[in-house]
């Protein structure tokens, strides 16, 4: 089976292009104002548009309101939402009935005890996504796409009752050895395909792509 990929931080039609010819399975457009690849709804839009019929279109949020999410939702055609931050269970569960879109939550991993606090959300997300926690020495840590891996072996032999996929500093170099030590069937990657944060690099999206085609 082949390894399900999502390039995150998607911004401009030359990188969307690159995403949907490599195959990628996923594109996620960031609406986090402070991070480098944020993206207005506006660009978004048109940038959707360019997804073809296989390809499925993410929203990432970090702690949305319900007017944010209303504007983007309306106006970016999104199959799949991504929640970071610090959202309570009642909280996740309003945004999936209200929006009618699935939901995939973002979960910061740093050591086995992040882990275990997934399992009050298993029965109200269709996805989590393992991320690292940033340390709390980093200085601008965004909630995601800050270039650091944390322990895949965290991973090793456990089940969820939801799907998963992984992120946090992959690359094309260490995407093979973290598939193989965390068991992944689905990661993710943003940094992974820049020359520098928030400029995707073709080359590099084509190339990660195709490395997890060959895993």
């Amino acid at each position: 089976m082949s390894i399900e990929v999502k390039l995150c931080g998607i911004k401009t039609p030359e990188a969307m292009d690159a995403a949907v010819e490599a195959g990628a399975d996923m594109v996620g457009f960031n609406f986090y104002p402070p991070s480098p690849r944020a993206v207005e709804p506006d660009v978004a839009a048109g940038l959707a548009q360019r997804a073809g019929t296989r390809t499925l279109r993410v929203g990432l949020f970090v702690e949305p309101d319900n007017e944010l999410l209303v504007r983007v939702t309306q106006s970016v055609p999104l199959d799949l939402l991504q929640l970071h931050g610090d959202l309570p269970p009642k909280r996740i569960a309003e945004i999936r009935e209200r929006f009618g879109l699935p939901v995939m939550l973002a979960r910061p991993i740093a050591r086995e005890d992040d882990l275990r606090a997934v399992a009050p959300f298993e029965p109200l997300v269709d996805r989590f996504l393992f991320d690292a926690k940033p340390p709390k020495t980093m200085k601008d840590a965004l909630p995601g796409g800050n270039a650091i891996s944390f322990d895949w072996q965290l991973l090793a032999g456990r089940s969820f009752r939801r799907p998963w996929m992984l992120a946090g500093g992959l690359t094309t170099d260490n995407l093979a050895q973290a598939v193989e030590i965390s068991g992944a069937k689905a990661v993710d990657t943003a940094s992974g395909v820049e020359d520098a944060p928030g400029k995707k690099s073709v080359e590099k999206i084509k190339a990660f792509v195709a490395a997890a085609r060959a895993l």
